[in-house]
């Protein structure tokens, strides 16, 4: 990762200055639907905790992009995992960071190549070795989002998943050093520039 950084650095930004703030962010997407996450909780004696549970092919998906040096998250809850939505997607980090050269570091999905997105000027993508979901920190904060605001919960409503999603999300976005903790492997701190 180090060396392909660096080639992304020395090639030219359109329209960017070399000074320009250099951003490394990974970024990633996962489905959260209306199928219950069981998990064991507490309840006192002599009652057994219930929770209901629900089998529905309803999903939604949630976007993010992780800065690793400052912890900062940018998200978005769209409709599905396709070119079109990662464009949405890849402009709004853009629109948010209008002065800053970010390398995006990303899997090798069909929807991230560059036929399938028009890159901004101001974004750059990295890809991940192929099969490598362990590289990406952003996996981890899936993981956050399901244990702490999904599991032993029952949802009425598709828009009830993506309303305590968005609570999710948001209260992630506000808190970067919550979101370093996860993401900040010494590895990818190492490796960034200075």
């Amino acid at each position: 990762m180090p060396r392909k950084l660096a080639e992304l650095q020395t090639r030219p930004w359109r329209g960017l200055s070399e000074r320009a703030p250099l951003r490394v962010m990974f970024q990633d997407e996962a489905r959260f639907g209306r199928i219950v996450d069981l998990r064991r909780c507490w309840c006192p004696k002599p009652w057994r905790p219930v929770c209901r549970a629900v089998v529905s092919r309803q999903y939604t998906y949630a976007y993010a992009a992780a800065s690793i040096s400052d912890g900062q998250l940018d998200t978005l809850v769209l409709p599905h995992v396709n070119a079109e939505c990662m464009q949405l997607f890849v402009d709004e980090v853009a629109r948010r960071h209008p002065n800053e050269r970010i390398v995006l570091v990303i899997d090798g999905a069909g929807w991230h190549h560059e036929a399938a997105v028009q890159w901004p000027p101001n974004v750059r993508p990295l890809f991940l070795p192929p099969y490598s979901p362990e590289l990406n920190p952003v996996e981890h904060l899936w993981d956050e989002l399901r244990e702490k605001y999904f599991h032993n919960r029952f949802f009425d409503s598709l828009e009830a998943v993506e309303n305590q999603l968005e609570h999710a999300l948001r209260s992630l976005e506000h808190d970067p050093q919550r979101v370093r903790s996860i993401t900040a492997w010494s590895w990818i701190i190492t490796s960034l520039p200075n």
